[in-house]
């Protein structure tokens, strides 16, 4: 093999800690909401110049409990700063692995493909006479192509001289 990105024995024993693992994320992670692409867009956003600004508010808040309305939860809105404090770093480490997950599925198909494709050149040589027509044919159809149909122009042909 011509290349060999990743090397990884995924037996049962470790696809069985994984899924546990799995298990228990998503056990503690319960009370993590779903929202539909429209209610995302909805949803007044909070980048870094507004964090500052809600973290702010929320030490003039504390400061002046009695300035606001009766309805204000101020015990709610402090328990979302913290739940945001501790919820950021573990969607870091979160994200890393799923980067680092999505590289290694990216870099196990690379090896597949690279390899497959090396194989299948030798195939197609060294295979011939040897009662294999049938299998590269199979693995030519990955190349085949349909008919190919001119593409027909869809506005009027630009007349005059063209220019760069």
């Amino acid at each position: 093999m011509s290349q060999n990105l990743v090397d990884i024995d995924l037996n049962t024993d470790a696809l069985a800690a994984i899924d546990n693992a799995l298990t228990a994320l998503e056990t503690g992670l319960a009370s993590l909401i779903a929202l539909t692409p429209d209610q995302r867009h909805q949803l007044t956003k909070m980048g870094d110049k507004s964090e500052a600004f809600c973290r702010q508010a929320g030490h003039v808040f504390g400061d002046n409990p009695g300035l606001l309305p009766g309805n204000f939860d101020l015990a709610g809105y402090q328990r979302d700063l913290a739940t945001l404090d501790a919820l950021r770093p573990r969607l870091v480490r979160m994200g890393k692995l799923h980067q680092r997950g999505t590289d290694t599925e990216m870099a196990i198909g690379s090896d597949l493909m690279t390899n497959a494709l090396e194989g299948y050149a030798v195939f197609k040589v060294a295979g011939k006479g040897q009662g294999l027509d049938e299998a590269r044919r199979a693995l030519s159809a990955r190349f085949s192509r349909g008919p190919r149909t001119p593409a027909q122009p869809t506005g009027p042909a630009p007349s005059g001289p063209l220019t760069a």
